[in-house]
């Protein structure tokens, strides 16, 4: 890594764009630091898939984890939506952020279906493609070419591309660096350290910027794809965008770092702090998962003869835990009124929460759950 050099820069006619160079080659990992990085970057990952491995119904906890990234990553992107608002239905929204929202949403839909895919589809240009269609849906770059590759110059930051922070490379390039890509997220016959490989992958995709919008989100959802398309991870668990998005200036900073001073040890570092301290958190959500789970059983185990009804509820609630009295009914497949009386019921035991204070349209919130989220 001593003698890497992240590209040069390009004089196209009127203005000077950044070309990359090719990742797939082989690479020396020589320095100690980073070497105890990725040692406990490795356990801590261990750690978690082994969690997430002995979790009943973990599938219903992880909807929760895919909607915060989905709200954390569109929120490095401006978007303001909250878990809050994302868990309302599309009519509940507000109609000046209903554009945030649906993006939220389509991040979702994106992330569900790239790991469905996965089943199918190898880690590759044609994946990346289907779940940029999917992000960009419907949605303000809906007319930004969803699912293709730019045939144009973009740039970020800056008003034109003459006072851009940083041009990527042009368009023509594209195929060949995604290719590249490609070949060296299979490359089997040089070995390099799967964390570093998706760490590179990231920032290599940044810098190439495919498409004419949404690559920042795109790029962070290649992270957890990654990750389970190589069987790193069981199950998609671990997001690394609210890591992202506290540390925003840093994880810009070390981007532009490696492009302007190949400095791709301190992006190395950073990547992985970032694996180590969300793994963690990920592992302490989970354990309180299960704590909660369990006060939440008890409570609800005195009721009797609703006590069947009440799970299903709870169950619906472990995936959306926002609620209305019809959605309730629609659930436990009961009357309007044995609904508001089952309300009532899991409200005395503090499980829900009146969030709106008006008397009709009234929706309720499984506050503690949500909280173990942010």
């Amino acid at each position: 890594m001593k003698n890497f050099k992240a590209g040069q820069i390009v004089q196209q006619t009127h203005y000077k764009s950044f070309q990359p160079s090719t990742i797939n080659r082989a690479w020396v990992l020589d320095n100690m630091e980073l070497i105890q990085l990725l040692g406990q970057a490795d356990r801590e990952l261990g750690r978690l898939d082994m969690y997430s491995d002995h979790i009943p119904n973990i599938d219903l906890f992880i909807r929760m984890h895919v909607l915060k990234e989905s709200t954390q990553s569109s929120k490095i992107e401006g978007t303001q939506t909250n878990m809050e608002e994302a868990l309302l239905e599309q009519e509940d929204v507000a109609l000046d952020k209903r554009d945030d929202w649906e993006e939220v949403q389509n991040y979702v839909a994106a992330m569900n279906e790239a790991i469905a895919n996965l089943q199918t589809l190898p880690f590759s240009a044609r994946l990346i493609r289907e779940t940029h269609k999917t992000l960009m849906q419907s949605v303000r770059g809906k007319h930004k070419q969803p699912g293709e590759f730019r045939l144009s110059q973009n740039w970020i930051g800056g008003a034109t591309l003459n006072d851009a922070v940083f041009v990527p490379p042009v368009h023509t390039s594209i195929s060949g660096l995604i290719g590249d890509i490609e070949l060296f997220v299979h490359n089997d016959v040089q070995y390099f350290p799967e964390l570093l490989k998706i760490a590179l992958v990231h920032y290599q995709f940044e810098t190439i910027h495919p498409f004419l919008d949404g690559n920042g989100r795109v790029g962070r959802l290649l992270i957890t794809l990654y990750l389970v398309s190589k069987g790193i991870l069981k199950k998609p668990v671990l997001y690394l965008s609210d890591f992202f998005e506290r540390n925003r200036s840093l994880y810009y900073d070390n981007l532009m770092r490696v492009r302007e001073k190949n400095d791709l040890l301190q992006w190395f570092k950073f990547f992985l702090v970032g694996v180590i301290e969300t793994a963690q958190n990920s592992i302490t959500a989970f354990d309180n998962i299960l704590k909660l789970q369990k006060i939440v059983d008890s409570q609800v185990q005195t009721l009797g003869s609703r006590a069947v009804n009440a799970q299903k509820v709870i169950h619906y609630l472990y995936q959306r835990p926002m609620i209305d009295a019809s959605k309730v009914g629609e659930v436990a497949e009961i009357s309007a009124a044995s609904a508001y009386k089952l309300i009532a019921d899991l409200e005395q035991f503090g499980i829900l929460k009146e969030i709106t204070g008006g008397k009709r349209g009234k929706m309720y919130l499984f506050e503690d759950y949500l909280q173990l989220f942010k």
